[in-house]
């Protein structure tokens, strides 16, 4: 099952040979130079090098097989199919790439003059237009950096909204105990407390705990639809209702649509504020900590508050506009990353109406797909017989752990070692052993039948090669990481000195 990893990387500095150079430059005429002289006496004296840098002396080739054989070593979704539940990693449109690169979009600057940049604020306000029409909602601000962003955004909307209509004492915010991390911390950051409602035993929110806990106190409730163990919230229009009732607001996070594209609108299950994750939903690349975008959405009745500036069209064409009298105020600089607003913009345009709804048709068949050919007896289930899964589905590696030792995160390890990307593990919390897997509609039949081969692989190979599985992966740059030393500050030196004479004695 396994073969020994053969990377065995060499720093460029186990390479370095006296007097090898990589590089050439043209020499300098006697007048630049002069030039160059008079400018090194603008520097500081305790500044200036005394010595030259102590670099890798290398060639040419080696300098470029170093660096091809590191960018061989990172995984992407242009490598292999990458599930991470919640994520969306879907395949992402080159035409998009090539659209942002164009130098009439890419060296565009926030700071010239409206007149000059009429074209991109055309297209951002028709993207607000789009997103408002694919969510339901009245109004649309694109400035959100991301989905935690976008969620800070509408809990301060929502409390400043209150707080007009005269309703300042309301000061709770219901958060299922599936949410996301980033829904309670985004309302205790808006000065919210938080509520937790527990799930039923489907996995949905339970209607008879909001009716127990909504109250005279209660702002609103945030809530992911499906909610993160991939089931339809079947119940939202009564959750909406009762917390409608009680004076609150209801608040979507749309860490991702792929359920739902064009096939039901936030807006029309009764929610006030939505955020969408576009580089998730609308396929621009993301990870590693960026880059991203989560523009708001509100009903009519919280426009006011929209971050600003807010694009405004007028006969003589578009404009950014400051003087809003509500506003919460800018919260990003400029108008947002625009270049993962671009590639939206292309990717709905692209793909049109009926392109939409046939991404969250094939996102719900390619995941019901997957978790059908898991072994049931070690990846259990967490959604009820007879309901679908969404764009993603949640299995609980408990009866594989009971069994054989071999936990979750184990199974996550031992899946690097066949060249694929390991699902999100421990996720929702309340799921004891949580595999979080989204196949995305990207992924072709052939793709995800290796997957779920590789999971079943790993499953039946755990009773005669535990000890193998568990100390995962031996066929990577890396072996197992010693994750307790990784996770706190100062324990790992990402940095390298040479050391004299001295000190290595």
């Amino acid at each position: 099952m396994y073969r020994q990893a053969v990377w065995d990387e060499p720093i460029l500095k186990h390479l370095s040979r006296e007097g090898r150079v990589g590089y050439s430059l043209p020499p300098l005429d006697s007048e630049f130079k002069s030039k160059i002289e008079d400018l090194a006496d603008l520097v500081p004296e305790k500044m200036r090098r005394d010595k030259e840098p102590n670099l890798p002396q290398l060639s040419e080739p080696e300098v470029l097989r170093h660096y091809v054989r590191l960018s061989q070593m990172n995984f992407g979704i242009d490598v292999g199919m990458y599930p991470l539940g919640s994520c969306t990693m879907k395949y992402n449109p080159k035409v998009s790439q090539r659209i942002c690169r164009d130098p009439r979009i890419a060296y565009l600057h926030p700071y010239q003059s409206e007149s000059t940049v009429q074209g991109i604020l055309e297209i951002l306000y028709e993207l607000e237009h789009m997103l408002s029409e694919i969510a339901g909602v009245s109004s649309f601000s694109l400035q959100p950096a991301a989905g935690a962003q976008g969620e800070y955004v509408g809990a301060l909307m929502m409390k400043h909204y209150l707080q007009d209509s005269g309703f300042g004492n309301k000061n709770e915010m219901l958060v299922p105990d599936s949410a996301h991390g980033t829904n309670p911390a985004s309302a205790a950051m808006a000065g919210f407390k938080v509520v937790k409602i527990p799930s039923s035993e489907k996995g949905t929110v339970s209607v008879e705990a909001v009716k127990r806990l909504v109250n005279q106190n209660t702002a609103g409730m945030m809530l992911t639809v499906p909610n993160t163990l991939g089931i339809f919230e079947s119940d939202i229009v009564e959750v909406s209702k009762q917390v409608h009732d009680a004076g609150g607001l209801m608040y979507y996070d749309g860490a991702n649509m792929n359920a739902l594209l064009g096939r039901v609108r936030p807006g029309d299950m009764g929610f006030d504020v939505v955020h969408i994750n576009v580089h998730k939903t609308f396929a621009t690349p993301h990870g590693g900590g960026g880059p991203g975008a989560g523009p708001v959405g509100v009903v009519s009745k919280l426009a006011p508050y929209l971050p600003v500036p807010r694009i405004i069209k007028r006969d003589d064409g578009y404009s950014l506009d400051y003087q809003a009298e509500k506003t919460i105020g800018p919260i990003k600089s400029f108008y947002g990353n625009i270049a993962v607003l671009l590639r939206a913009y292309c990717y709905i345009l692209s793909l049109g109406r009926e392109g939409l709804k046939t991404v969250s048709e094939q996102a719900v068949l390619a995941s019901n797909y997957l978790l059908s050919l898991l072994n049931k007896s070690s990846y259990k289930p967490t959604t009820s017989e007879g309901i679908p899964a969404k764009h993603e589905f949640v299995v609980s590696a408990s009866p594989l752990k009971r069994r054989t030792g071999v936990s979750a995160g184990e199974v996550a390890k031992a899946i690097l070692d066949f060249g694929m990307h390991s699902p999100t593990t421990y996720f929702p919390l309340i799921v004891s052993e949580a595999l979080m897997i989204e196949p995305t509609e990207t992924e072709t039949l052939e793709n995800i039948e290796a997957y779920a081969d590789v999971l079943n692989s790993i499953a039946s190979s755990s009773e005669q090669e535990k000890e193998q599985i568990m100390a995962s992966p031996h066929n990577t740059s890396v072996g197992r990481l010693d994750e307790y030393h990784a996770s706190h500050p100062g324990s790992m030196i990402l940095s390298w000195k040479e050391l004299d004479q001295t000190e290595k004695t």
